[in-house]
Formats: C-alpha cells, sequence, structure tokens
C-alpha cells in the first residue's frame, strides 16, 4: 500500500496565493529531531522562521545541522537536553528568546559549535541584538511508559505524565513572558489520536487527553494577552524505524488489516501533513483560531490494532 502523501509537499501545490508564511518568525519547538518534531522544524525554516528546538540526544541535534546549508542552518539553534530533568528546559527557553533577537539576525555557527558538536547556548547567536521575544511555541516531546493497565506501575504512569502534560506546563509557563514581550503569539501541544479516541495504553490516551483540555482552557486564559493555544492530534504516522513503519515491514498483513478496518483512505497520515497544520496554526492565516483542537488523522477510527 502506498500513502497517497509520501513526500513534503510543492509549494505551488500547497501554499494559496498571498500566503504569509513564517518568514521572520521566531519559535520554539520541543523535540525536533525526528517524526513530527522534525517536520515541524523543517518547514518552519524552509518558510523563513528563526527556530530553537532541544531533543535528547546530541547526535541528532548534530545530524539535523549537518543536513541544513546556508540561510536555514542559520537560523536554527539547538541544544540537547532532556525536558522532564528540572530547570533545563526553563533555561533553554530563556536562552532561546535572548538569542532570537531581532528579525532578520544571524546567528553565529562555526559548524558544529562546542567539542560535543553542539551549538553553545551563549556564542551561537553573538552577533544578534537582544530582544528576549518569540512568536511560536510547539510542545512536540511526547510518549509512553509501561504497558497495559494490569501491568504498568504508578511511576509508569507520572512519567507518562510528565513526559507529556508536564513538559508542556512548563514549557508554556517558561514561554509566557517571552510571547508577551513579542505582543502575543501562537502555541500548539501535540495531542494524538490516542486522546480523544480510546485505546490502549491508558495511560498515553490519558495525558494526551488533558493536552487537548489544557489548550482549550489557556486559550481563555491567556486569550486577553493575544496569546493564542491549539491542540493538534495526530493519527498514527508513518516515521522510519517506529511502531507503524516496522509493522508494514516485519507484519505486512496485520498492517494490510488494521489499515484496511480503520483508515478510510487507506493510508495512515504523514509527519509532513501534521507539520503543514501545525505551522498554518503558528502563522497569521490562523488568528482567528484559538482554543481549537484538530484532528489530523484522515478520519481514522481506533487508534491501534487493539480496537477499542
Amino acid at each position: 500500500m502506498v500513502n497517497v502523501d509520501e513526500g513534503p509537499p510543492s509549494r505551488e501545490r500547497c501554499l494559496p496565493a498571498g500566503w504569509p508564511g513564517m518568514r521572520g518568525k521566531r519559535v520554539v519547538v520541543t523535540g525536533g529531531t525526528r517524526g513530527l518534531g522534525e517536520g515541524v522544524v523543517r518547514l518552519l525554516l524552509a518558510e523563513g522562521a528563526h527556530v530553537a528546538t532541544c531533543a535528547r540526544r546530541t547526535a541528532g541535534l548534530t545530524a539535523l545541522g549537518d543536513s541544513l546549508a546556508g540561510e536555514e542552518r542559520a537560523r536554527l539553534f539547538t541544544e540537547a537536553l532532556d525536558v522532564t530533568e528540572p530547570g533545563r528546559l526553563e533555561d533553554f527557553v530563556t536562552t532561546a528568546a535572548k538569542g532570537f533577537g531581532v528579525l532578520g539576525g544571524t546567528a553565529k555557527r562555526d559548524g558544529g559549535g562546542g567539542s560535543d558538536g553542539m551549538d553553545d547556548g551563549a556564542d551561537a547567536f553573538d552577533g544578534m541584538d537582544r530582544a528576549d521575544g518569540f512568536d511560536g511555541l510547539v510542545a512536540c516531546v511526547g510518549g509512553s511508559r509501561g504497558g497495559a493497565f494490569e501491568q504498568a506501575s504508578g511511576a509508569d504512569w507520572a512519567a507518562t505524565w510528565e513526559l507529556n502534560v508536564g513538559h508542556t506546563a512548563r514549557l508554556v509557563r517558561a514561554a509566557l513572558p517571552h510571547l508577551r514581550t513579542a505582543g502575543g503569539g501562537s502555541v500548539v501541544l501535540i495531542g494524538s489520536v490516542s486522546g480523544w479516541k480510546p485505546g490502549p495504553p491508558a495511560q498515553y490516551g490519558a495525558a494526551k487527553s488533558a493536552l487537548i483540555h489544557l489548550a482549550a482552557s489557556l486559550a481563555r486564559e491567556l486569550g486577553p494577552d493575544r496569546i493564542r493555544v491549539n491542540a493538534v492530534s495526530p493519527g498514527s504516522m508513518l516515521i522510519p524505524d517506529r511502531r507503524w513503519d516496522r509493522m508494514r515491514r516485519e507484519e505486512p498483513r496485520a498492517y494490510e488489516a488494521f489499515v484496511g478496518r480503520e483508515l478510510p483512505t487507506g493510508a495512515p497520515v504523514t509527519p509532513h501533513e501534521v507539520a503543514r497544520t501545525v505551522v498554518f496554526l503558528l502563522s497569521d492565516w490562523a488568528t482567528g483560531v484559538s482554543g481549537a483542537h484538530l484532528p489530523v488523522d484522515r478520519a481514522q477510527n481506533a487508534p491501534s490494532p487493539d480496537g477499542y
């Protein structure tokens, strides 16, 4: 089975006349080296935005930077960190906000930064004026710990909650002063089809459901500051070497049965499709959208082969 949208879109096919794009906007994205997070980062850079992203592994961040060239690479700042580690996420947000500086500034890069191949948080933005604000935020880090309900421990539930909801709440809270400095902005929380359609594991679905509610609640609370907050819930995405890609290669019959039963279009959604929705919500074309929950799942039914 071939996905109907295997690759990035052409500009002519997908961007309407007058599209304001993201040129010059400053956006922080967590988890920007794989899957949806990487897709969002690459699309933002292609549209002219300045992007700061973090991930746990230095190698992934280095590979991301090395895959870019010229202006796009100059507009990317990266830092390796665990978003659940106290204080690290907040420090990253502060460094990114200071470093974005004035629109159109150019981050200093020396081909990889320090001895570990990373950009140094203090040096990567040398030469930029200090204007501690940014325009957008994407909470993309997520995941699940533990298995089925009876096997998942209290620690599994706590870890899943912290990775998804805790990290997101801390990220938005740390970003608020910088979004206000910029006169407002757009925040996108990444939910999941599992957050609004039941399926195991329960701890993951419960955490993603909380993110959908959090977006609606924060949209009301932060609206007076001209800060929009929305949730995007991807369906089962085909990401290289992740669950559905492995299933497609290793258990083709089970994969075909799942797709045929649960996806009326006959194909899972791609990270490119979800990334386009996220970037739309970050853009000025979505200024009237706040408090929304946007599924991007090709009308998927059950979120997993285990069904409801």
